[in-house]
């Protein structure tokens, strides 16, 4: 059973969202990481291949009865999601987000920065309406 990858240290971020890290990754306070975040890998919910692939960025804490109970900052140059089905949940990432992967979603989180798709369908498949952009929403030209 995997639990999920919970820490504030920068280094400790990147490397969770890596193709090592796991399907979840949570922190418990703001973290500002210097360097670009690279999302990448194949994950699936639970850790469980046979369910659907999915990776999670919780910028949160909840009580037991999984109510938000505090809402975390984020702040990177970039972060680049290759990690396909990828949510950033709650919370708020400062920095701009370059998508590589179908499937990327906001869930009442924001986005301080500019979010930019290598293509039309990969913004088709996007959900993002659950959540805010602060600067603008375009496909690399």
């Amino acid at each position: 059973v995997t639990t999920a990858s919970i820490s504030n240290d920068p280094a400790d971020v990147v490397a969770g969202l890596s193709a090592d890290g796991t399907w979840i990754y949570a922190i418990t306070d703001d973290v500002v990481v210097p360097e670009d975040i690279i999302v990448s890998g194949t994950f699936y919910d639970k850790n469980d291949e046979s369910g659907d692939i999915y990776r999670k960025l919780a910028l949160y804490s909840q009580d037991e009865d999984r109510n938000v109970t505090a809402e975390f900052t984020l702040e990177a140059p970039k972060m680049i999601v290759e990690s396909p089905n990828f949510k950033i949940q709650n919370g708020t990432f400062v920095g701009d987000v370059v998508v590589k992967a179908e499937g990327f979603q906001l869930a009442d989180s924001k986005v301080e920065g500019n979010v930019t798709f290598d293509s039309q369908e990969l913004m088709d498949s996007a959900v993002l309406d659950a959540g805010t952009v602060t600067g603008e929403t375009t496909v690399a030209k």
